[in-house]
Formats: C-alpha cells, structure tokens, sequence
C-alpha cells in the first residue's frame, strides 16, 4: 500500500518506474483524443465538479488511462468522495501513476499523472478513507471504465 509519505518521497525524488513508455507528440495526442480529453489529459486541464456521472458509480470493473490504455485504478478502490470527481484510494499498481510537485493557481498540491504516456489525471490528498488515508482525485475524462 502506498502511504503518502511515500508519494512526497516520490515528488522529491522521481516515480516509480513505469512497465513501459508511450511517446507521442502533442499534435499526434490531438489527432487521437477529443477536444476535452486533449484539453484535461495534455494541458492539464480540469473538468467541472460533478460533471460526470462516473462520480456516483460504483460497477466492478477496472479504469485505464484515456490516452493509451494503461490500467490505473481498479473499482474496489473507488469510494464517494464528494469532491466531484471519481476518488480512488489507491493505484491498480505502485508504478501505474507517477507524482510531481504542484504548485499552480497558488496552491501546494500533488499531480497524478499516467506513469506510462503522462497524461495528467488529477491530484492526491492526503485526506481519504483508512487504511491507506489517500485520495486520488481523478478527472474522469482521464479514465476509461473497462469490465474485469
């Protein structure tokens, strides 16, 4: 289970190492995604609270990243937050998000990004339910629901 001082050690030091690495230019990510999904996924873009009604849902299933496929979060870890956003408490695997300091809009936050093509996702607080005490609040245009 990944702890948030973990996730600060992360910030500081680097993220865990992904299985592998997509690359792709931004003009090739537009050419592939919507325009909401380039807008939140390449530029760090945030969807409106409570905008999706992924948010209130909880079918078993498992969540891969928008732009390449990478299996993030699974449903057992999704809790209502109500934050407005779909809320995960931890990754699928420890190497499946990376972490990088936030410090945007005057704010001290933690970014979570797809650790294998870095598209954003959301942030991490340190506020969630026990045991793990996290809160991965994640855009849901980010996030493709698949069944298994």
């Amino acid at each position: 289970m990944i702890t948030w001082k973990e996730i600060i050690s992360f910030c500081r030091n680097g993220s865990p190492a992904p299985d592998s690495r997509i690359l792709k230019t931004q003009s090739e990510w537009e050419s592939i995604l919507s325009p909401e999904e380039f807008q939140i996924t390449r530029l760090k873009g945030t969807e409106r609270a409570f905008s999706s009604e992924m948010c209130s849902r909880f079918e078993p299933g498992k969540y891969t990243c928008a732009c390449c496929g990478t299996l993030l979060f699974d449903s057992g870890q999704k809790f209502e937050s109500g934050s407005g956003w779909p809320s995960f408490t931890q990754p699928i695997n420890p190497n499946a998000v990376g972490y990088h300091s936030d410090h945007s809009f005057g704010m001290e936050r933690v970014e979570v990004i797809c650790n294998c093509c870095e598209a954003h996702l959301g942030h991490i607080f340190p506020d969630g339910p026990e045991p793990s005490g996290l809160r991965y609040c994640i855009n849901a245009v980010s996030l493709r629901r698949i069944i298994g």
